[in-house]
């Protein structure tokens, strides 16, 4: 399980301490290298900014009462890949992002798997080497 996920670092925004530490076992145990997980927004932020070292980011929508989508549009300048998080529907996600995919709290081991290797095959698409 997760074999083409080895290595790769991803980048968790999470402000939920139990949900975080979960996800970064999740990921640990596909072969992923956790880079946070950064549990408040303007870390988030700071952290992007300053050219994150990360292939991917699962960010969850809501951090502290704060919609994530100016670090998502960040990550996004710089071609950083991302899976929101979230228990919304995607229909409430600005329309840039409506298509991102996305995981469904609660999520499983299977959940966070099946969405990065989609994830990496949409980037795979647009960026063919």
């Amino acid at each position: 399980m997760g074999s083409s996920l080895n290595n790769l670092r991803v980048l968790v925004v999470e402000d939920e301490a139990l949900v975080a530490m979960n996800l970064e076992m999740i990921l640990e145990d596909l072969g992923c290298r956790v880079v946070g997980p950064v549990m408040r927004f303007d870390r988030a932020v700071a952290m992007v900014e300053s050219g994150v070292n990360a292939d991917a980011a699962i960010l969850d929508v809501n951090v502290a009462g704060r919609e994530v989508f100016p670090i998502a549009d960040l990550l996004g300048e710089q071609g950083i890949p991302l899976v929101f998080a979230t228990g919304y529907d995607n229909s409430t996600f600005p329309e840039r992002w409506r298509e991102s995919p996305a995981l469904r709290k609660p999520y499983t081991t299977d959940d966070v798997e099946r969405a990065l290797k989609r994830l990496l095959a949409i980037a795979e698409a647009r960026n063919p080497m």
